[in-house]
């Protein structure tokens, strides 16, 4: 039955290894991509003090561009953005790249999670944090949001259960070629700024272009999950700034 839900909403899986404290012999067990904005462990809180310059906020945003964006990818997030210190986040939003401050965010927002990436130095995390402030006022990728449409829908094809994840990554990036080639890299949606930001100060997260991303995407890098993209290294699980919703637009898979 899990395995029909799955393949239902194309939920991408993995042949994972036996947690250390299980006997040398325990069989590998089959892990389902996590739908739930909760991490495979416990979920903690943060202050938005603890944020570094550099780490990736994921929020769930209002209203129905927001709703559709996560019943589209199967995932409780609709927005991503990067934190620049000093209480500011850069987001790449309809109105185009801008700032606001992370009070405003949590706001607006009903779930606001961050994920760091591994060992980031503070002079990467300055170079991610340049990179993106220096796209400030930059357009909105309206070509690539739309394109995003149709590849979501199509590339549940690759993400069927028991697929490898070589295969899986391959596919995805084979069917995103007329997204990538369409979509522009100097107007950004707010994922493909994340993305684009990280590859450009030398750290990228994925081989696959950021224009075929989706919040979703950087959700399931985190560590205990199950990426559609292959990826260098999972993302560390923060903690969440705010959880106002306990209940996924998406069915959790466990």
């Amino acid at each position: 039955m899990l395995l029909l839900i799955a393949a239902l909403q194309g939920c991408a899986t993995r042949f994972g290894a036996p947690p250390a404290s299980m006997a040398q012999d325990a069989a590998w067990t089959l892990q389902f991509q996590n739908l739930s904005a909760e991490p495979a462990g416990k979920l903690s809180f943060v202050a938005s003090a603890a944020l570094r310059p550099g780490d990736i906020l994921l929020t769930s945003m209002p209203g129905f561009t927001g709703a559709g964006i996560e019943l589209l990818t199967f995932a409780p997030v609709s927005h991503a953005a990067i934190y620049a210190g000093d209480g500011r986040v850069v987001e790449a939003v309809r109105a185009g790249v801008g700032e606001r401050s992370i009070d405003e965010v949590m706001a607006e927002e009903s779930i606001a999670l961050v994920l760091r990436y591994p060992a980031l130095s503070a002079e990467q995390g300055r170079r991610v944090v340049a990179y993106a402030r220096g796209k400030t006022g930059a357009g909105f990728n309206f070509t690539g949001v739309t394109l995003q449409v149709p590849f979501a829908i199509g590339r549940r094809v690759c993400e069927l259960p028991l697929v490898p994840a070589a295969v899986r990554d391959a596919c995805i990036r084979g069917m995103g070629v007329f997204s990538h080639l369409a979509a522009s890299e100097s107007r950004l949606f707010c994922s493909q700024l994340v993305l684009q930001a990280y590859r450009h100060a030398g750290v990228p997260l994925t081989e696959a272009d950021p224009r075929i991303t989706s919040p979703a995407d950087i959700l399931h890098m985190r560590e205990g999950d199950v990426s559609s993209l292959s990826i260098r290294k999972p993302l560390h699980y923060v903690g969440h700034l705010k959880y106002d919703r306990p209940l996924s637009v998406a069915l959790a898979v466990h």
